[in-house]
């Protein structure tokens, strides 16, 4: 059996350029979701419990970018959120002609009643929520929200590792598509399932489709340089977890230990204990539960993320997201490059 090779984030770095930008200021960062909504940054936080409620929606979106309210909770309180969410972005954001919100749905139970509700609540996005994206159940849900919806509402689906998947999504009704299964730092899929694509190589295969759908990268991201990597690779948004939990606007107590370092917690939706809390009960375990250090407000980690993306760009020359897609030049790195590209002094 012949094997093909597959990359991930780690494996590949980006080569420099020659660049004419004189500042990062001349670089735009933004992307259009749809013909009627535009992302000024083109981060979505992730539908988990511990990322994304209303405070974190309304801090993506004081930067131009989204936040998907997580499903994990009844169809009355998600809308509530939604609602009050709608209301402060609405005058907040006085200037944005189309305020981007956006919810999460399942595919089975009360799905339709939950979408419903949230788009008369004021969402324009609806994320089908699923980790095995390729499946029956999302073709049928696809096709009953786009019935019951119309053209109006933008689906955002996922998860998917192919490029077959990512096309039937798209023919299945779906405007964007969430690209990589077992990638996430708090997902255990790949080790409990054996399946899986290591998270750059699903960006790549996915690139190459001849559908209008947009690419999210979605998990084994870690660094600004990630970013830049997924997005130089086809990506264009994408979403994060592990990167923005842990912040005061991510849903959870602070929790401090004996020595007094803060924490909050973070786990994975398949997870044991994430599975007990939202529906009483667990089947597949795919995920973990853990805490991690508290990391204050979102807004400063938004704003260094920000920073470090422009440099990314200006490191190809590139002004925007279509000029850095056209010009990036991907290099594999060995296990000594790999180390030689981290911060290796506390090594010696």
């Amino acid at each position: 059996m012949k094997f093909r090779k597959a990359v991930t984030y780690d494996d590949v770095l980006l080569e420099p350029q020659y660049s004419t930008i004189r500042t990062r200021q001349e670089i735009s960062l933004g992307n259009a979701l749809s013909d009627d909504l535009w992302l000024d940054l083109p981060l979505i936080s992730s539908p988990m419990d511990t990322v994304t409620e209303g405070e974190m929606a309304l801090a993506m979106a004081r930067h131009g970018a989204l936040g998907v309210i997580h499903r994990y909770n009844d169809i009355e309180t998600q809308a509530s959120i939604v609602r009050e969410l709608h209301a402060a972005t609405s005058s907040t954001l006085s200037a944005m002609a189309t305020p981007a919100i956006a919810a999460a749905i399942g595919v089975t139970g009360f799905y339709l009643q939950r979408a419903v509700a949230l788009c008369e609540s004021g969402a324009n996005i609806l994320c089908v929520d699923v980790a095995h994206g390729h499946h029956i159940l999302v073709k049928e849900a696809l096709r009953s929200l786009r019935s019951e919806l119309g053209a109006d509402v933008h689906l955002m689906a996922g998860n998917v590792a192919t490029l077959a998947a990512f096309n039937d999504l798209a023919d299945w009704g779906a405007d964007s598509v969430r690209c990589n299964i077992g990638g996430g730092s708090i997902c255990s899929t790949r080790i409990q399932t054996g399946h899986g694509l290591p998270g750059l190589q699903t960006i790549f295969d996915c690139a190459a489709t001849d559908r209008d759908v947009k690419i999210i990268a979605d998990g084994g991201i870690r660094t600004s340089g990630d970013i830049v990597k997924a997005i130089a690779a086809g990506a264009d948004f994408v979403m994060l977890g592990s990167m923005l939990a842990g912040t005061a606007e991510s849903p959870g107590e602070i929790i401090e230990d004996s020595a007094g370092h803060l924490f909050k917690k973070y786990r994975g939706m398949a997870s044991k204990d994430a599975q007990i809390t939202w529906r009483g009960r667990h089947s597949s375990n795919e995920g973990v539960a853990t805490q991690i250090p508290y990391k204050g407000d979102v807004d400063l980690l938004l704003q260094d993320i920000t920073n470090g993306m422009r440099s990314g760009l200006s490191y190809s020359g590139a002004r925007d997201i279509i000029d850095l897609q056209t010009k990036a030049k991907f290099v594999r790195q060995t296990g000594a490059g790999l180390n030689e590209s981290g911060t290796h002094i506390l090594s010696r």
